[in-house]
């Protein structure tokens, strides 16, 4: 099985939405969330995320969209030699500021199929990295009613610092559901991580306000590894203890609370 072995406790299928197909590996029963994998990959520091995820009583749902499956993130092939790659993908927007990537609609009717095959109040979401902000331009989807942005990445450069990869008839339409059916989001980060400037999370606060909650980590309470800054809050940098385990605690009661699992 190779590195897929990591993902031995999950059923395994394929998901077409009529223009792409993409593996979902799902673990767990009660209401449905979907946990997007960050660079390089679906490895096992995401899987461990995961499965606390089903342990906390939802469904969890884990869309393979690049890399390889269950392999280390310490793996020669790293995250930037990926991105190069990544880059020039079509169903990725790396540099656009004011618009989503083309795979979120492929994500969003994910999020269909997950509530309708597991009930609840609606499905959870949770981006990481480079699929960071996907979770806030599928709130277009009515399913989508728990946005989680773990250090939102894209778009990249310098000069893109405040652009959160979202259109605006996407913000314009989180902004309307959060105020209508009194949802929220939550955005984290680890303070001056280069790939998640100070001007990103001043847009968020400054487009939804108190919808936007921002769980901001000192990164020496990070483990180290990964990337020379701490960057990965839930999954490589979290540490057993201390304030990225009370992140992690905060993510997964706000997917109960929403989803209705509790």
């Amino acid at each position: 099985m190779g590195y897929e072995a990591a993902l031995a406790q999950y059923e395994k299928f394929a998901f077409d939405d009529g223009r792409w197909t993409r593996n979902v590996y799902m673990r767990g029963s009660g209401p449905a969330v979907i946990v997007i994998h960050e660079m390089p990959g679906l490895h096992p520091h995401v899987i461990r995320f995961a499965d606390r995820v089903a342990a906390a009583g939802m469904t969890v749902y884990c869309p393979h969209l690049f890399g390889d499956p269950g392999r280390p993130a310490s793996h020669p092939l790293s995250a930037l030699t990926m991105l190069g790659g990544i880059c020039i993908r079509r169903e990725f927007n790396v540099w656009a500021s004011d618009k989503s990537s083309p795979i979120v609609e492929w994500l969003k009717a994910l999020s269909r199929k997950a509530h309708a095959d597991c009930g609840g109040d609606g499905v959870g979401a949770v981006g990481m990295c480079f699929t960071g902000g996907f979770a806030l331009a599928m709130m277009t989807e009515p399913s989508v009613v728990a946005p989680v942005l773990s250090q939102p990445s894209l778009p990249l450069g310098a000069r893109r610092a405040a652009g959160i990869g979202a259109s605006p008839a996407e913000v314009s339409c989180a902004r309307k559901r959060f105020a209508e059916e009194g949802l929220s989001m939550i955005g984290l980060r680890f303070y001056g991580d280069p790939f998640v400037p100070d001007a990103r999370f001043d847009t968020y606060k400054r487009e939804f306000g108190d919808k936007f909650e921002a769980i901001e980590i000192d990164p020496k309470h990070a483990v180290p590894g990964g990337l020379k800054h701490p960057h990965s809050v839930l999954t490589i940098n979290l540490a057993e203890d201390g304030p990225t385990k009370d992140a992690e605690a905060r993510v997964l009661a706000f997917f109960r609370e929403r989803t209705g699992a509790g």
